[in-house]
């Protein structure tokens, strides 16, 4: 029997991962969720939790012991500035995770990351190092954590590096759609190069099958990267324009090329200090928007992963959630959970 470990199994992508599992019930997994409060978890799940902080090290040993497999789902995420909290929440944390799986002997590790990691340049070569970006702190911290993964495979401890796509869905959390939609209704925010670039947008249930395929996946490499997105990638406009069709949302007016969004993004930055409200913009959104040029062919042929839930249905699902959780503007950080 395999033992499979799911870290933070209550958030977004965690508790797609987990219901992924439940509905599979392969009577030789052994799935165990690990979170900071098992009241959070999916109601169905009657498997072992390992409740505690992942700050703390005493918790860390306990959590991963007897584990085979660790699927990554650890996420504090910001958007905008939030430095300190970032490196405390989240790089340190998942830098001692690493460290803890190796010295009990994880033989895999499947990481959650973003197809953006490595954007423009990169993207679309998943195994490529990620970019670290000055102008999006948290997104240098995912970097970070591909690297060291990198550095630490080997053939006993294998890691699979999963490169998502944008989420949408249920259950949502900190993401595009929350931070978007409210800002389109300004009717300041403009088209970033005519709205002409990718956006890969994928549904919960499909990074939970993605994370299902790479638990079952034999015959990789040491270190294996793959870009996850769902069956059709959409441009910005194709994304806009059905929530303009569909939920009354108001286009963008006009459109500037990145070379003018940034700085702009940049002066919103500066001013946020002397305004009540956070940025309209921030650079790590125009980033964002870059082109990703990415596709599912490589975890298709080595994966056999093959998504399901298309992009449109991904955002009715998460718009009707939004209605009733979201009555105001998310932050552009995660609070801790």
């Amino acid at each position: 029997m395999k033992t499979v470990l799911i870290t933070g199994a209550t958030g977004f992508v965690g508790s797609h991962v987990l219901e992924a599992f439940m509905a599979q019930a392969d009577p030789m997994l052994r799935v165990i969720a690990a979170c900071r409060d098992r009241r959070k978890l999916l109601p169905g799940f009657a498997g072992e939790v390992r409740e505690g902080d992942l700050r703390d090290a005493d918790y860390r040993k306990i959590m991963v012991e007897g584990v085979d497999v660790l699927c990554n789902a650890v996420a504090w995420s910001s958007l905008w500035g939030h430095v300190a909290d970032s490196r405390h929440l989240f790089l340190e944390p998942n830098l001692a995770l690493i460290d803890a799986a190796r010295a009990a002997g994880v033989r895999r590790f499947v990481n959650t990351s973003t197809t953006s990691a490595a954007a423009p340049e990169h993207s679309s070569d998943p195994q490529s190092e990620g970019i670290p970006r000055p102008l999006w702190p948290h997104l240098c911290n995912v970097v970070k954590i591909e690297a060291a993964l990198r550095t630490a495979a080997s053939a006993d401890f294998q890691v699979i590096n999963l490169r998502l796509g944008i989420f949408a869905g249920r259950r949502y959390a900190l993401g595009v759609l929350p931070i978007l939609v409210p800002r389109l209704k300004t009717h300041l925010v403009p088209w970033v190069a005519g709205g002409r670039t990718s956006l890969p947008i994928i549904d919960g249930r499909d990074i939970g099958a993605a994370f299902v395929c790479a638990v079952a996946a034999q015959g990789l490499a040491d270190y294996e990267g793959f870009n996850i997105v769902g069956p059709e990638v959409p441009r910005v406009r194709d994304v806009i324009t059905y929530l303009h069709d569909d939920y009354g949302l108001p286009k963008p007016h006009f459109s500037v090329p990145f070379a003018v969004a940034y700085p702009f993004a940049w002066l919103m930055e500066k001013l946020d200090p002397i305004v009540p409200w956070e940025p309209l913009v921030t650079r790590s959104i125009v980033h964002l928007m870059e082109e990703v040029g990415v596709d599912n062919a490589k975890a298709e042929r080595l994966l056999g992963y093959r998504p399901a839930y298309a992009w449109r249905a991904a955002i009715h699902a998460q718009m009707q959630e939004m209605a009733v959780r979201q009555t105001r503007a998310m932050s552009m950080a995660m609070p801790i959970v």
